[in-house]
């Protein structure tokens, strides 16, 4: 019998949080990846596996973030996918958070850039996340999030 490979939804926002995805590619070998980002020229970055386009959003457009939370959660719907792994930042957040809805596993990697604190969406995030890390051990906490390294 053939052993069912796992669906991976590696979802974030663009810029560092995009280039911090991709730099946990090598974690996602023996399963099957679904990329999904807010740029489709990020669509280069990952030759020869599936990508998906999602709305971008923040907190400073509300509009935009509601497009965001309905692009991700049809996504979601869509896809199906066992575990949703995230760098951030709000479709990434709500990738984590809708993926927890659906039974997936979740995975939310705070942001490098976030060296003082945490990020809004990844406080947010550790309340739902199976799995929550930090890049800077001084922000590591028993109740999480975790810190085990950094990507960069």
């Amino acid at each position: 019998m053939a052993i069912k490979r796992k669906k991976i939804l590696a979802i974030a926002s663009g810029g560092g949080h995009w280039v911090q995805l991709l730099r946990l590619r090598p974690a996602f070998d023996g399963c099957d990846v679904v990329y999904a980002t807010v740029r489709s020229a990020y669509q280069l970055d990952v030759p020869g596996c599936e990508f998906r386009l999602i709305p971008d959003g923040n907190q400073w457009n509300k509009l935009a973030l509601i497009w965001s939370a309905v692009g991700v959660l049809f996504l979601i719907m869509i896809e199906r996918p066992d575990v949703v792994v995230s760098t951030g930042a709000a479709p990434g957040y709500f990738g984590v958070l809708f993926g927890k809805w659906f039974k997936a596993r979740v995975v939310w990697l705070d942001s490098i850039a976030n060296a003082e604190e945490l990020s809004l969406s990844g406080k947010l995030a550790g309340k739902v996340a199976d799995l929550w890390l930090t890049q800077w051990e001084p922000l590591a906490r028993a109740s999480g999030p975790e810190w085990i390294g950094n990507v960069l």
